[in-house]
Parts: C-alpha cells; structure tokens; sequence
C-alpha cells in the first residue's frame, strides 16, 4: 500500500481542520463585532468575554492543525514487513480476541481520530499517535501478539494480525 497516498489525504483534511476553525475563528470575531450595539455590549461584557475565549480557542486549534499538516510534510512512512516491529508509520491491523472484529489503523505522529479511506477507496483506516492507548500498546510488537488495550474503561485485548 502506498502510505504517501494516507499522508497526503491526512494533510488535506488537517488543512481542512485549519481553514474551517479560522472561518470560526472570523465568524466569531464579526459576532463580537457586529452582533450587538455599543450599548448592549457593554452591559453583556460576559458574552463579549465569552465570544473572545472562543476566538482564542478556534484561533489555537487552527494553528496546531497547521502545525501537524506541516509536520506531515516531511514524514516518509517506511515499508514495513509481516515480521517488521511496529513503529510510527505502520498500518497495523488488530482483531478483537472475543467478539473477533477487526480494525485497521495507521500510526502517524500527529492526526489521531481521523479516518482515512484506504487507496482506491478500499476500506477505512483510523489514525492512531504513539501516545494514545492503541499506540502506546502495539509500539515495538509484531503480528501475532496479543496487546491489552483500556478504552472507555473496559481492558479490551486485541491480537496483531498484521503489520504494513
């Protein structure tokens, strides 16, 4: 698989991310702006604060999502064999040791939540860091072992069926 194809699709929508918490970010400020007279912003100095913090915070998550998109530039995923350890840049497939259900994900450095499509559309990739629980989990296994995963408080444990 050509992971070039998940890194670019994870720069666009990182961008993405950027451009729509700086049109937030915009929509806010005219908001606070324009929203309300003189007189009604004075005496609600609290929606004023509030519109402000929200502002920051669309303005914050924008220039990280630059930050990560910029990062992705210059990360070149390795090839990685069946009997390869994991690292970042691995599409490591996982499956559920009881119900038996599957998952595939990609381990980047940054972008973790996203979901990619698979080249040519096959299927979906999840993007996992090295800090969440799922990465920090299979980081230097291989396939066939079995990892011990928290998520929403249940110990769920998973077996490596493949790593690319």
């Amino acid at each position: 698989m050509d992971k070039s194809v998940l890194v670019a699709q994870l720069v666009r929508q990182l961008e993405g991310s950027a451009r729509a918490a700086l049109s937030s970010r915009d929509a806010v400020a005219a908001e606070a702006r324009d929203g309300a007279t003189p007189d009604e912003k004075r005496e609600d100095a609290r929606a004023a604060h509030q519109l402000q913090s929200l502002g920051r915070a669309q303005q914050r998550r924008a220039q990280q999502a630059i930050a990560d998109a910029d990062a992705l530039a210059i990360f070149k995923p390795a090839a990685f064999s069946p009997a390869s350890r994991i690292a970042v840049g691995a599409i490591v497939e996982i499956e559920d040791a009881e119900s038996g259900e599957g998952r595939t994900f990609f381990l980047a450095p940054v972008g973790a939540g996203v979901t990619l499509t698979g080249p040519g559309g096959d299927g979906h990739l999840s993007v996992v860091t090295p800090v969440s629980p799922i990465g920090r989990a299979v980081l230097g296994k291989k396939t066939g072992e079995v990892v011990d995963v928290t998520v929403e408080g249940d110990v769920r444990e998973w077996q490596i069926t493949f790593v690319g």
